[in-house]
């Protein structure tokens, strides 16, 4: 597997905007900018910008109530972004869905949900489309353990499965499904496991390793392009915050969480670029401050553009 320089640097880039967008929508959440919730995905940076590092620009995905990663991965406009967070007019969704329910269609990504597991069914759907109009393309599903155990998960991999489609189930397995440990939710040590029962291959990968997930799903994404059918990828990985806005974090310990720090995703990553003479420290900097500044002009974009109009609140509505 080799990946040119300036693909490596982008996926870098990649994992310090998410860094920073989360970092600074935690922030204007707490002054009470944001309304409603919010679930962030700091720490799993690694798994939605490898993965999706291995898909082309027409591919699709589908992501989750967890998606801010995914969509910057994907190339979502961050402006649009951080303008439907504050419920702008100039958002992706018209400031209508917030941090739940992003869509950018345009580059492929065909939305987030805050109903768990609910793309799961709806990417099988998008792979049978696929494979009737022969396109090639390849649709990759994010969702994470807790939606593992709904019978959707299940129905949609043995469809999948039958009909050979062209579907690429990723497992973002951060060890909790709210509050609810995976080892106490699942009788099995891998999730990826459960692929056995439909005949396709399950693979487990290092979720905090960027170039492990990006060479598991990329021969996950060439057999689906083969028309060999589906695969199942679980990426191990942990969130660092609660698992909403309104988690007090009471059923995990501070030494827990304190050790997944100590694995972070971008620092991994960074080290690793730097021992292997592809960046220097200086230059890295440079791209962590090119970071923060999208997400500062982002800020200010939201911030200049106009609420929703009460004329337009149904605008969007169709029953």
């Amino acid at each position: 597997m080799e990946l040119s320089r300036e693909k490596l640097i982008d996926m870098l880039g990649k994992m310090y905007k998410i860094r920073f967008f989360e970092e600074k929508v935690d922030y204007l959440f707490s002054l009470g900018l944001v309304h409603g919730t919010m679930h962030l995905s700091i720490g799993q940076e690694a798994v939605a910008v490898g993965a999706v590092s291995a898909l082309k620009s027409d591919d699709y995905i589908l992501s989750t109530h967890r998606g801010h990663g995914h969509c910057i991965a994907k190339g979502a406009d961050i402006n649009l972004m951080m303008a439907e967070f504050l419920g702008k007019e100039t958002g992706y969704c018209k400031g209508r869905g917030g941090s739940m329910h992003i869509a950018d269609i345009k580059s492929g990504n065909l939305g987030a949900t805050g109903v768990v597991g609910g793309g799961i069914p709806i990417s099988t759907g998008v792979g049978l489309s696929i494979k009737m109009r022969k396109t090639g393309q390849v649709v990759l599903c994010f969702f994470g353990d807790g939606a593992a155990n709904l019978g959707a998960f299940h129905e949609s991999l043995n469809l999948a499965a039958i009909w050979k489609l062209p579907v690429v189930f990723l497992c973002e397995n951060n060890m909790y499904g709210m509050s609810m440990s995976v080892k106490k939710a699942v009788a099995i040590k891998d999730i990826a496991k459960r692929a056995d029962s439909y005949g396709f291959p399950g693979e487990v990968v290092d979720g905090n390793d960027i170039l492990a997930v990006y060479e598991f799903v990329l021969k996950a994404v060439k057999r689906a392009r083969k028309g060999e059918g589906p695969s199942l990828i679980e990426c191990k990985t942990y969130r660092w915050k609660g698992h909403s806005k309104s988690d007090q974090n009471l059923y995990r310990s501070k030494e827990e969480i304190g050790s997944w720090k100590k694995k972070c995703p971008i620092r991994r990553f960074k080290e690793k670029l730097i021992s292997k003479d592809i960046l220097t420290e200086e230059k890295i900097k440079v791209i962590e401050e090119d970071a923060k500044n999208i997400i500062e002009k982002a800020v200010d974009f939201a911030n200049n553009s106009p609420e929703p109009s009460v004329e337009e609140i149904f605008e969007g509505v169709y029953s």
